[in-house]
């Protein structure tokens, strides 16, 4: 059983007992069993924290159905493995070798040695932001819903920060699916949920270089370095374009919605704005944030930010004509870029295949168009959440594939190949010859 294996074991017990749970008469508002398919398809979007629902959740489950969704959040969020390994180090138990490795894998850590220490920052950390940001969202939503807007703000602030998307906005008179569009003015929304999303997004090592060298920026790591550059530009130039191009609202408006749109679709799944009525290179831009996510060990998905961050090295240090891949005084490991350009290409070729099974499926439903696929696929393999509308109108298999694409994108495409192939020998190798690129 390698640590693979495990990993993607586990999270696949998690999504069954899930399942089993939603599919119950008391996880509905309605005191009927769920269909399989939603309760399936709402599970693995909770557990692989996406936000992808073909159900409003505040219109359709009741509040045990709720409560079910936000552990099911923050067991995927943090990640299982943190949980057991936090459950063992409170029980006293002497955390094997094993045990060790897998928490490495699961949380990408570079190096076995302070696990331990790793857990306990990811557990204080968690449990600080969440509650300092469930405490500022409630002073937009207590005065809107009343005793009811706490449970909003926790609902949410969770969330936001596990990157997943899920909220209780829906079915209160205003339509279902409608996130927080109703908040696009409001600067306590469209700021704490974007710092939520953004502090989970960079990573737990990120969080520990930083708390343990402060202001010492030059004592970051490289990896702590590339995350903060690389997220710093993916919020700030999206957030110019967006504002250039949705020129139909107030000023205010324009300056929260554009800063909120460029951070949420790095994993979050919220929106602010109706993404059916945005304009086209809005659309484009939500599409390719997606796709790179957030940084690598954090609650985010996509092809991550220091992935993106190698690859352009690389690709620059081919137009210098350099023979290393160099960033900050240090040079990158090519195993490390060997690596990027294989996940990068695994993503990409799921990703492709995704969107040619889904137009398939929908060939004769004129309604759904290829953009809409498109987005659609990018949303659920990235761990989004965003849609343009069309997830509650899928056919069953195109949910099904759309579930697939979740939780390959949580567990990891190499991670999800990785578990079938057994430990080997090396083989001998083959005799080399060059193929013509480019």
């Amino acid at each position: 059983m390698t640590p693979a294996r495990l990993l993607v074991l586990g999270f696949l017990g998690i999504i069954i007992v899930g399942t089993i749970l939603l599919i119950l008469p008391i996880s509905s508002k309605s005191g009927e069993m769920t269909s399989f398919i939603d309760a399936m398809f709402v599970t693995v979007s909770a557990s692989c924290v996406t936000g992808l629902i073909p159900v409003d959740t505040n219109a359709h489950w009741s509040l045990f159905g709720q409560i079910v969704i936000l552990l099911l959040i923050q067991t995927g969020g943090v990640g299982f493995m943190t949980f057991v390994f936090g459950f063992l180090r409170l029980a006293g138990k002497k955390i094997s070798l094993k045990s060790r490795t897998v928490m490495q894998e699961a949380v990408a850590a570079p190096e076995l040695s302070g696990m331990a220490r790793l857990t306990g920052t990811i557990f204080v950390g968690t449990l600080v932001f969440e509650l300092l940001g469930a405490f500022a969202l409630s002073f937009a939503f207590v005065p809107k819903y009343g005793a009811e807007g706490i449970w909003i703000a926790v609902f949410i602030g969770i969330s936001s920060f596990c990157n997943a998307g899920f909220d209780l906005m829906g079915g209160r008179g205003n339509g279902e699916f409608i996130s927080l569009t109703e908040f696009s003015g409001n600067p306590i929304v469209c700021i704490t949920v974007p710092l939520l999303i953004i502090i989970g997004g960079l990573g737990f090592f990120v969080w520990q270089d930083i708390r343990n060298n402060r202001h010492h920026v030059s004592h970051y790591s490289l990896h702590t370095k590339l995350v903060l550059i690389t997220t710093a530009l993916f919020i700030i130039i999206p957030t110019l374009i967006i504002m250039c191009a949705e020129t139909d609202l107030s000023l205010q408006e324009r300056i929260f919605s554009s800063f909120f749109t460029a951070v949420s679709p790095r994993t979050a799944g919220f929106n602010i704005l109706d993404l059916g009525n945005v304009r086209n290179v809005t659309v484009f831009i939500t599409i390719i944030l997606m796709v790179v996510g957030g940084a690598s060990g954090s609650t985010a998905g996509g092809i991550k930010v220091n992935t993106f961050a190698v690859l352009f090295l690389s690709l620059l240090s081919i137009v210098r004509r350099k023979n290393s891949v160099e960033a900050f005084g240090r040079r990158i490991d090519e195993q490390n870029i060997k690596t990027a350009t294989q996940f990068v290409t695994m993503y990409l070729i799921t990703a492709i295949l995704a969107v040619i099974i889904i137009s398939l499926m929908e060939m004769n439903n004129d309604a759904i168009t290829l953009t809409e696929v498109v987005f659609e696929v990018a949303s659920g393999i990235g761990t989004v959440g965003l849609t343009l509308g069309i997830t509650p109108y899928l056919c069953e298999g195109s949910l099904v594939v759309l579930a697939l694409l979740m939780y390959l994108g949580r567990v990891g495409c190499l991670t999800f190949m990785l578990c079938f192939k057994a430990p080997s020998e090396p083989a001998a190798m083959l005799p080399m010859e060059s193929v013509r690129i480019g």
